[in-house]
């Protein structure tokens, strides 16, 4: 089996922008090349004392992705697609690119030049090439083991909980191919400020549910139940499969598929005026025109925590929380990203 790789070019600093721009589209797996240096974090899971002088940081990275090569071109494809693909570097033997793989290529292309209005991403280039057979889905294990977010350990399937662990507050999470590990300081915010809020009364919606982390987070925490919404189909498996291996019965969660933004339909099953806690860890863009809806489906009281902010976004959707009438409770930092929690009256 072949595959074409798409590589993006852009700042090492607008990284995770275009890493969840591409997972909001259903992009997962993304590779990243940089010449950012090891932090002493990653430098301790290289298991090495010393390390080799890397080459001197540019500020460019280079994002990847992959999609299956059709082995047999559609006769229809799109000239204007194909004309501009052509003149792009491929491997030797590449077939042609078909017209699923080109409406992925002008989908990235837009959310790209989305992307620009916000943040500063560089040349956003795309290449595309072809590459032989490798386990996309599972490669990415390899990279995924388990660590805490304060005193919860997040493990991996694949790995086993050690002796010492064994009394702590323990979340078991395959992200599968859907958005959530843990891992990103967007989710660790979140989590931090469930931790302070959640009780054995709380009804959760989490908004972009990914992986079901937060929802699953905030039942082990004692929520009484949680229902989750998000776009992805993927997340319907990776939400029932991490349930169960977190031993959370499934009518303690349930999962919409749909846009609450704007889907009627999805706004009634939700219910109104329903919820303690909300969270929502999307992108700033999304967060503003979400936050007015979300108002009508906490409850008086309710707590809506959101994330997914990067630092130059904060007073935007701070000005869009206080738009809707609620009162902002905390905004936490990590790294260079933020999370904002208020409070409807």
């Amino acid at each position: 089996m072949r595959w074409n790789k798409f590589t993006i070019k852009t700042k090492t600093e607008a990284e995770d922008l275009v890493i969840v721009t591409l997972a909001e589209i259903g992009i997962e797996g993304v590779e990243i090349e940089d010449k950012t240096p090891l932090s002493e974090s990653d430098k301790k899971q290289m298991f090495v004392d010393i390390l080799p002088d890397g080459p001197e940081d540019d500020g460019i990275a280079y994002l990847s992705f992959y999609v299956e090569v059709r082995e047999e071109a559609p006769p229809e494809s799109s000239e204007a697609v194909r004309k501009e693909l052509c003149e792009q570097p491929k491997a030797d033997g590449a077939q042609q690119i078909s017209d699923d793989v080109g409406e992925i290529l002008a989908n990235v292309r837009r959310e790209l030049e989305e992307l620009r209005h916000f943040v500063d991403i560089g040349e956003g280039t795309i290449t595309v090439s072809q590459t032989e057979d490798k386990d996309w889905i599972n490669n990415w294990k390899e990279y995924f083991h388990q660590f805490f977010v304060d005193d919860i350990l997040i493990i991996p399937s694949w790995e086993e909980v050690k002796a010492e662990d064994q009394g702590k507050m323990i979340i078991h999470i395959d992200p599968g191919t859907a958005f959530g590990t843990g891992m990103h300081e967007t989710t660790q915010l979140c989590l931090r400020q469930l931790k302070k809020y959640v009780t054995d009364q709380t009804e959760l919606l989490d908004v972009g549910t990914g992986s079901g982390i937060l929802s699953i987070a905030a039942l082990k925490l004692g929520a009484r139940h949680a229902l989750g919404t998000d776009l992805d189909p993927c997340a319907i498996s990776a939400v029932r499969e991490n349930l169960e291996a977190n031993d959370i019965p499934a009518d303690m969660m349930e999962l919409l598929l749909g846009n609450i933004i704007d889907d009627k339909t999805i706004q009634d099953a939700v219910g109104y005026e329903r919820y303690d806690i909300v969270a929502a860890n999307i992108l700033a863009e999304v967060l503003v025109p979400l936050t007015p809806v979300i108002v009508k489906h906490l409850k008086h009281g309710g707590i809506y925590i959101t994330s997914g902010i990067i630092e130059e976004k904060e007073d935007v959707v701070v000005e869009a929380v206080k738009a809707a009438g609620l009162e902002v409770l905390e905004v936490t930092h990590q790294n260079d990203w933020v999370s904002v929690t208020a409070r409807k009256s």
